[in-house]
């Protein structure tokens, strides 16, 4: 492989996702510079198998949300695998799927403010986004929008049952809503959705499901009572990686956003207890080694978040263990329980994120692996990074 081949790779986020060079598929990973992204993809194809299963199980659709990936590749992978859509938190993640052919997305999000509503409208000509509101005035511009452009809107309403986040209040206060954007005749409203995350971090197994279930009762009866007034309820959406295994066996739950746990990360395995493969690492250079006991790398917070989570050394010769580890801009720290040669000074060494979702979109690709050779690479668009 050329140094110009090699150079190539670098850019791949300036490529659409089929001009990738075409050299870069079956060589080794040696050849990638780091810091760089690398998807086991047995690994993430197992997670994604995992996730169908269950959702099949429970007779439940999976909208996955994307904000993790932010791939429209990955996405048309995931409708392929039994996905109905997907979900999205932001404006430029749904042009990112338009874009890639996805029709049905969910923004579960609230659109506020001319120049997004704007947005939102000129997205809505392409593809059948719906949108989440949870307040009157909300409902008002964009049920104007929605005239002015000429389009019908679909609504969801945000329901707060127990996360303390957006969203109104389980039952009357639903039901008021409903009615609120019955009145304008541009606005389709289809269904509830929530986020339960107050439940991810309970430790004991059969109080996080208890948890589970309570939010997501005040949601399925949310939906039972804006039905008893007369509001059709297509929609009732709940789900993380977090709950899913739980949520998507609730009576009257109809779909899981469950997304993250395509990849798998420290958070979701450690602090939220769910079984998850870490397909997704993080491959970073040795650049010093100062001490027997102490590791220098090139993956700082700049390719690693440690927001919501520390990432995991891995790969590490057998029987070295990691006492502490520490990120700054451009530098990892590990400091070892034992004196170790290995890695040296120009070898490698993996991480598993700490949280995928505040990871990915600082890099500029995906390099999907099977077998120690790339497979594919899903390039991260601008715009879905940093809009």
């Amino acid at each position: 492989m050329s140094v110009s081949d090699i150079a190539l790779s670098s850019v791949a986020a300036d490529l659409p996702d089929e001009g990738v060079p075409d050299s870069l598929i079956g060589q080794t990973t040696d050849v990638l510079d780091t810091p760089v992204v690398i998807v086991d993809l047995d690994r993430f194809d197992a997670n994604i198998a995992r996730i169908v299963s269950r959702c099949r199980e429970a007779g439940v659709a999976w909208r996955p949300h994307c904000k993790t990936h932010k791939s429209g590749a990955i996405a048309q992978r995931l409708v392929a695998a039994g996905a109905i859509g997907v979900t999205c938190a932001k404006l430029s993640e749904v042009a990112v799927m338009a874009d890639a052919g996805v029709q049905d997305i969910l923004l579960a999000n609230q659109i506020a403010g001319p120049i997004k509503i704007a947005r939102l409208m000129a997205l809505r000509q392409r593809v059948d986004v719906a949108v989440c509101v949870d307040h009157p005035d909300n409902i008002a511009a964009l049920g104007q929008a929605a005239a002015g452009a000429g389009v019908i809107l679909r609504v969801l309403i945000e329901v707060d049952c127990g996360t303390r986040r957006a969203g109104v209040l389980p039952g009357d206060a639903a039901v008021a809503l409903a009615r609120e954007i019955g009145a304008y005749p541009h606005l389709r409203f289809v269904g509830v959705m929530t986020w339960e995350g107050h439940t991810t971090q309970i430790a004991d197994p059969s109080e996080k499901r208890a948890a589970i279930t309570a939010a997501l009762t005040a949601l399925t009866g949310t939906a039972h009572a804006c039905r008893a007034a007369g509001f059709p309820v297509s929609i009732v959406s709940c789900g993380g990686t977090g709950t899913y295994d739980t949520s998507a066996f609730v009576d009257g739950v109809t779909e899981i956003q469950a997304g993250g746990g395509i990849f798998g990360d420290v958070r979701y395995r450690n602090t939220y207890r769910v079984s998850v493969d870490f397909a997704l690492t993080i491959v970073a250079t040795v650049t010093s080694r100062p001490t027997p006991r102490r590791i220098i790398a090139d993956a700082g917070k700049k390719a690693l978040s440690t927001d919501a989570g520390m990432p995991l050394a891995v790969g590490l010769p057998d029987g070295v263990t990691v006492t502490a580890s520490g990120f700054s801009a451009e530098h990892a720290k590990l400091e070892l329980g034992q004196d170790a040669t290995l890695p040296r000074i120009g070898e490698r060494i993996a991480f598993v994120p700490g949280y995928g979702d505040t990871t990915v979109h600082l890099h500029q690709a995906l390099y999907g692996v099977r077998n120690g050779r790339i497979e594919t690479v899903w390039p991260i668009r601008p715009d879905a990074r940093l809009l």
